[in-house]
């Protein structure tokens, strides 16, 4: 398993915390569309790194059009030289209606040519082919020798693709080449919903499993005494309760019959109760959805986890300094051997 790490700062920052995760030994690091950019920061990362991957996980695609999301990945896998993986997720039909004022509609289809039609304006470029891409939500058929970027020598980067139900899943292994499983997952929620649609999704692209990559953010509370523990195991919760408010991730809290805290947790949202809405999330929920403990017990449960699931793991630590992380990636490495 490759091991993985979040940039937490600004575009300016996170070049030189890339390079120093680089050198604690993480194979790969991933900005977010948080209150950044998410392509600008893996920008400044390419300049200061050398070997790990960079990944946008996710970068919301509704709200750009396939071909600013094929310029945006074709130039960060030129200043990489070929180290990006374009990363792609929804976001929630509010967030794009009313913070982007774009249009929504058919998530999962919308997505599924969403990949289509950047591999289909990669494809021109690459081959000097005349760009014909005509979908139900997008039209590509214009592609002057002026705007082509030609061929790029790295290659196309790899897509993958974020979802938490079952049909966005599906689409991630009919169409990516990796799944970006979801912070908010289980052990169960993942083998009951995401599991089997993810083997649809393969058998309909023909392809094996051995082709995809799987990719898991894993919610952690990590301290080495009472009092940092405590903090941590706070901040998990209230990422759990935030995630559990939302309805569209329903479903991973059907699968353990907890779906009746979503409503409550979303109208305490509305009302502004975040401090509060972390109450809710009582120990077995929170051991559900987060592992916890020293670096070291959370790197044994992190494995145990993962190991035969994932081909990437990123624990999601909640204000981490550079020497936690450390030793979370060689407590990682030294439970994987």
């Amino acid at each position: 398993m490759k091991i993985d790490a979040s940039l937490m700062f600004d575009p300016v920052r996170n070049g030189a915390m890339a390079a120093e995760l680089e050198a604690l030994g993480f194979d790969g690091v991933y900005s977010f569309e948080g209150r950044h950019d998410p392509f600008m920061s893996l920008a400044s990362t390419a300049a200061t790194t050398n070997e790990m991957d960079l990944m946008t996980s996710v970068a919301i695609a509704f709200v750009r059009n396939p071909m600013s999301l094929a310029y945006l990945a074709n130039d960060l896998q030129l200043m990489s030289n070929g180290r990006f993986i374009l990363g792609l997720g929804t976001q929630v039909r509010a967030h794009v209606e009313r913070r982007f004022s774009m249009p929504w509609s058919k998530p999962a289809a919308r997505m599924r040519e969403t990949v289509q039609a950047v591999r289909a304006i990669w494809g021109s470029w690459n081959s000097g082919e005349r760009l014909a891409f005509e979908g139900e939500f997008y039209i590509h058929n214009l592609m002057p020798p002026t705007f082509s970027p030609g061929e790029n020598p790295h290659g196309a980067p790899p897509i993958y693709v974020a979802g938490v139900g079952p049909l966005m899943t599906q689409v991630a292994a009919e169409v990516g080449d990796g799944y970006f499983v979801h912070p908010f997952h289980t052990e169960e929620s993942f083998e009951r919903l995401s599991r089997p649609a993810l083997a649809r999704g393969l058998e309909i692209s023909g392809r094996a499993s051995g082709d995809f990559t799987v990719s898991a953010q894993v919610v952690t509370a990590v301290g080495e005494t009472e009092e940092a523990l405590q903090q941590a195991l706070f901040s998990a919760r209230s990422q759990i309760a935030f995630y559990a408010s939302t309805p569209a991730y329903r479903p991973v809290l059907e699968v353990h019959g907890w779906e009746d805290l979503q409503p409550e947790l979303q109208a305490m949202s509305r009302d502004n109760q975040w401090l509060k809405m972390a109450g809710l999330i009582n120990d077995e929920m929170l051991h559900a959805f987060a592992v916890t403990g020293s670096v070291e017990q959370v790197a044994e449960q992190l494995v145990a986890r993962c190991a035969g699931r994932m081909d990437r793991i990123s624990p999601v630590i909640y204000q981490p300094d550079t020497e936690q992380l450390g030793l979370m990636v060689s407590a990682l490495k030294k439970a994987l051997q």
